[in-house]
């Protein structure tokens, strides 16, 4: 069996969870909206969404362990952790890493992370629709392959 990816098809059933950190909302606020919309544009029911926003990115890994366990097919985390003057950037990007790593392997249901993890708010802001591309619509991209691969297996 080899899958490739063709088409990003839909399922109906699926139910998608979008979890948000409100921390650096000026640019979180971009994610969301890019993940929804390509969820959207890819043929996703509005009411196969489910948004969720939490204070920061550590809080991420808890809410998509509940949505998985109560509701939701699969998540797209969504956040952004900029480099400041002390050490907490890499306890904090290590920690969601691993929490979402976690969840998606208890749960055996994707997690994508779309969590930035950038030096500087310019380097946020070049991937929420700049010269790098938009990482939340990326990552409704990820979650429909990682959902039809999933049922393929």
């Amino acid at each position: 069996m080899t899958f490739m990816q063709g088409e990003l098809k839909i399922q109906s059933h699926w139910k998608i969870g979008l979890i948000t950190a409100r921390f650096n909302s000026h640019i979180t606020e971009k994610l969301e909206a890019g993940a929804y919309e390509r969820l959207i544009e890819l043929g996703t029911d509005a009411n196969q969404i489910l948004r969720v926003r939490v204070p920061g990115a550590i809080e991420i890994p808890l809410a998509a362990l509940q949505l998985l366990d109560r509701e939701c097919d699969a998540i797209i985390a969504l956040g952004a952790v900029i480099q400041g003057e002390t050490k907490h950037f890499d306890y904090v990007c290590q920690s969601v890493e691993r929490g979402c790593m976690d969840v998606m392997l208890q749960t055996k249901k994707p997690v994508v992370f779309s969590v930035l993890t950038t030096a500087d708010e310019a380097q946020a802001l070049e991937r929420v629709g700049g010269a790098h591309g938009h990482k939340g619509r990326d990552g409704a991209d990820v979650v429909v392959e990682m959902l039809s691969l999933m049922e393929l297996i």
